[in-house]
């Protein structure tokens, strides 16, 4: 697949939502990783600092396209966001506030990810029910 998008010059559209993996396991995965909010460096991959699951995700992504021989690959993000209703605590409004606006500002940005830093990433917010 990623060979055929590669040829015709077309984006992988992906889906990126760190509520999931924050919900599936609230004990380990931290909260400001999964909304944009941590101050300092949560995952160091080599030279690498992650400060969100957003761009860990998407970097995920990128290295499989570059391990495929396929590292110039757009990606656009088709959906991500956070509900604000139907999981208890893990999905409230202010929650879901917090985590779409701050991947919009990251997307306007143009901060890119750490393995492709400035690079624009197109994406779209999608706010799911639980």
């Amino acid at each position: 697949m990623i060979r055929f998008l590669s040829l015709r010059g077309l984006p992988l559209m992906i889906n990126v939502y760190p509520y999931f993996e924050y919900a599936a396991d609230p004990v380990n995965a931290r909260l400001d990783y999964a909304l944009f909010t941590a101050t300092s460096p949560v995952i160091q991959d080599g030279s690498l600092s992650h400060y969100n699951q957003f761009d860990a995700t998407v970097d995920a992504f990128v290295w499989t396209m570059e391990g495929e021989g396929m590292p110039g690959v757009d990606i656009v993000v088709a959906e991500s966001g956070w509900p604000s209703a139907g999981n208890g605590v893990y999905t409230t409004p202010n929650l879901a506030a917090t985590y779409n606006r701050n991947f919009v500002r990251h997307i306007l940005s143009h901060a890119g990810t750490p393995k492709r830093p400035g690079d624009y990433i197109e994406g779209f917010v999608f706010t799911p029910q639980a």
